[in-house]
């Protein structure tokens, strides 16, 4: 174990423990899927639970619910009334979502929908006030510009894995790393959001709409 390995399990035996369902979820994930490493983990779905009980959003969307861990940390910091709607392309994973969303007691906070991202975000008629983006790193731009006509005023945008396992830093870059690194400096660029990206996990890109 290296030494930024050893500080990450350092701050999750740090932090607030996660819960049993999320445990469970994420053994199952690991002992049950192709790519366990989708999933997030137990600091990032705190930070996620924490954001969503400081920014008390009424409607949040996830791009990208893999096995849903990421969508339950979200939902358990919802209050009342409020939903998240969480968009996955693959219908696989539906087991883990109706096993875990009822095991978590939180479903009525979550609409699962299936299908492109994109067209749920161009046609849908709901405005949002916090959004997780984890699905397809080559759409993270044109999501971006697509969500910004959703957003409420003050509303967050999260994307994740930005940092890319630190492929961002390479100077010859493959065409995924270089469309990450090319979304990064947009963001930063653009005079709608400020932002802020946070070295956890694989990096989250915290950017506010203004």
């Amino acid at each position: 174990m290296n030494k930024t390995e050893e500080l990450n399990t350092y701050c999750i035996q740090n932090s607030s423990e996660e819960a049993q369902y999320l445990r469970e979820l994420r053994r199952e994930t690991h002992l049950k899927t192709l790519r366990p490493q989708m999933l997030s983990g137990p600091l990032q779905g705190q930070l996620l639970k924490m954001l969503v009980q400081l920014f008390k959003p009424k409607n949040i969307l996830e791009i990208g619910t893999f096995t849903g861990y990421a969508t339950l940390c979200m939902a358990s910091g919802l209050g009342l009334g409020a939903k998240i709607y969480t968009l996955e392309l693959e219908e696989e994973y539906a087991y883990f979502h109706h096993k875990y969303f009822v095991l978590s007691g939180l479903s009525e906070h979550i609409e699962c929908i299936y299908g492109d991202a994109n067209a749920f975000v161009e046609n849908t008629d709901l405005a949002f006030d916090f959004v997780f983006m984890d699905a397809g790193k080559k759409d993270y731009q044109s999501q971006f510009d697509l969500l910004l006509n959703k957003m409420n005023s003050g509303g967050m945008i999260l994307a994740d894995n930005v940092l890319w396992k630190g492929r961002v830093l390479e100077e010859k870059k493959d065409k995924m790393t270089s469309q990450i690194d090319e979304f990064n400096a947009y963001v930063q660029q653009h005079e709608a959001v400020e932002n802020v990206i946070l070295p956890i996990r694989d990096g989250i890109n915290l950017i506010r709409v203004l």
